[in-house]
């Protein structure tokens, strides 16, 4: 009678030790708007719940233009009070002159969705339907582009831009098989491990995407000695205030440490020139204080940057949207 006993238990056990695996490991995974993206040159991802706490919407809502009040009239979607996540990639494309641009986009969207209202407001502005694994993808024409949009779930929405349905595509594939903690693409699962814990936002992928001009990272017009081909990592924590963290990926140690170099010469002349208009006074003292939160350092082949993000500063830059 012994033998089936101590066999029971050690079924148990480790059926127990595989779902604590199971679950330490979906705990650690990248969320899944984020696995739902096709292969892309960089990510970036947005918890909007806690976003949405720290700005107040509905004590100083946004103004919204003429067409998106349309949009919100007919589908009852407001981003500021219906969208939890987003996660956007970024596609850097062979023509910067098409129609295009230098980058096209992927998106999928987690949220509050009222299906049918959607799908009729879909229906009558696409331009063609096309069906594709069990879903309808429609085409919107769109300043001189063609935007795919396919509701995945009740609560998932994708969209896409790419001069091809590849990527549409791509994004219901995954949707089949997002299950799995270890789905997503390779830039997600080479990078998220450097992802800090708990943070609300981040971006992985090439740091000049899509400010790279050759093989050099081009900012407000200057070009800059930092390798467009660097990988960055940006992430944004909320814990008790908004701390901002951006670390570089640089092929060697002498470029990190020339990347730590030109960060810190562009953070002494911003400190020299701190904002003093009387006019926005606490504006120019929470952008004051960022500026002096703010440190850089370098170790091996990494340069980090980190600072302070006074969370007032966040509620005036959304009113200003």
């Amino acid at each position: 009678m012994r033998r089936p006993t101590w066999i029971s238990l050690t079924v148990v056990v480790a059926v127990v030790a595989a779902l604590l695996v199971t679950v330490d490991l979906r705990k650690h995974a990248p969320p899944e708007v984020a696995r739902l993206l096709p292969e892309a040159d960089a990510i970036v991802y947005f918890n909007l719940t806690p976003l949405r706490a720290l700005t107040d919407f509905k004590r100083h809502p946004i103004a919204h233009s003429a067409e998106y009040q349309a949009f919100v009239q007919a589908t009852g979607f407001k981003f500021e009070r219906d969208l939890d996540e987003a996660a956007f990639a970024l596609h850097r494309m062979d023509d910067p002159a098409g129609p295009n641009g230098p980058v096209a986009y992927s998106e999928v969207f987690s949220g509050h969705f009222d299906g049918p209202r959607l799908n009729k407001w879909l229906t009558d502005h696409a331009a063609a339907t096309e069906r594709y694994a069990g879903h309808d993808i429609y085409s919107i024409p769109r300043e001189g582009r063609i935007v795919r949009v396919v509701l995945l779930g009740y609560d998932l929405v994708a969209a896409s831009n790419t001069p091809t349905p590849e990527q549409i595509h791509s994004i219901i594939d995954r949707y089949h098989t997002a299950a799995s903690p270890f789905s997503g693409d390779t830039l997600l699962s080479d990078q998220y491990r450097n992802v800090p814990l708990l943070s609300q936002a981040w971006g992985i992928g090439k740091i000049g995407l899509p400010f790279a001009s050759g093989k050099h990272f081009e900012a407000f017009g200057f070009r800059l000695p930092i390798p467009a081909d660097s990988t960055f990592i940006a992430s944004i924590r909320y814990l008790g205030s908004l701390h901002f963290r951006l670390e570089e990926i640089a092929s060697t140690d002498r470029m990190a440490k020339l990347s730590a170099g030109v960060a810190n010469l562009a953070l002494g002349l911003m400190r020299s020139a701190q904002v003093t208009d009387g006019s926005s006074g606490t504006a120019a003292k929470d952008w004051n204080a960022l500026l002096k939160s703010a440190s850089v350092q370098q170790k091996g082949n990494r340069a980090v940057l980190k600072a302070v993000i006074p969370v007032g500063l966040v509620r005036d830059l959304m009113a200003a949207e």
